[in-house]
């Protein structure tokens, strides 16, 4: 049978966070999608013991601005442990949705490699309307649930490589 939730996990695999400080940022476009992805994303967070006080969420316009956010969040921010970034990408009519995706994804990296903190990338690029419904909280689950798991793995594997 094929797997229709696809934000299934281990919870007993989920690293305890009430020792890290995370940040969040979601863009503002498709609004619909990145808010569900947001409250998944905090929710899960909470539930793993992320204090309140310790979850910085901040909003840019778009998903290309996601990069130039996570920088600035772990520049100004020497505490934070991780950045979990949410965007939405729909294909439209022309090639903008290719270079707005190839960008994100290679700004995101390299974020995580300059600044030495994780930055996970809870980005859909999708086909569709539909397709990101699914996945922020849809049939196919909700990739910023996804996003704070990875996020607490993330900020675990680094404790163990300290």
């Amino acid at each position: 049978m094929k797997k229709t939730n696809l934000s299934d996990y281990d919870r007993a695999a989920v690293p305890d966070g009430s020792r890290y400080r995370i940040g969040i940022v979601a863009a503002e476009w498709n609004g619909e999608i990145t808010d569900a992805m947001l409250q998944g994303a905090a929710e899960t967070l909470r539930e793993y013991g992320v204090k309140e006080e310790n979850l910085i969420v901040k909003r840019v316009p778009g998903t290309y601005e996601l990069s130039y956010a996570a920088h600035r969040m772990l520049s100004g921010d020497k505490a934070l442990d991780a950045v979990i970034c949410i965007g939405c990408v729909i294909q439209g009519e022309t090639r903008h949705f290719e270079f707005i995706c190839q960008a994100v994804s290679q700004g995101l990296t390299n974020v995580s490699i300059e600044s030495g903190k994780p930055v996970i990338f809870s980005v859909l690029t999708c086909d569709t309307m539909q397709q990101a419904l699914d996945r922020a909280g849809g049939r196919h689950g909700n990739k910023g649930v996804e996003g704070a798991v990875t996020a607490l793995k993330m900020c675990k594997f680094t404790d163990e490589c300290a």
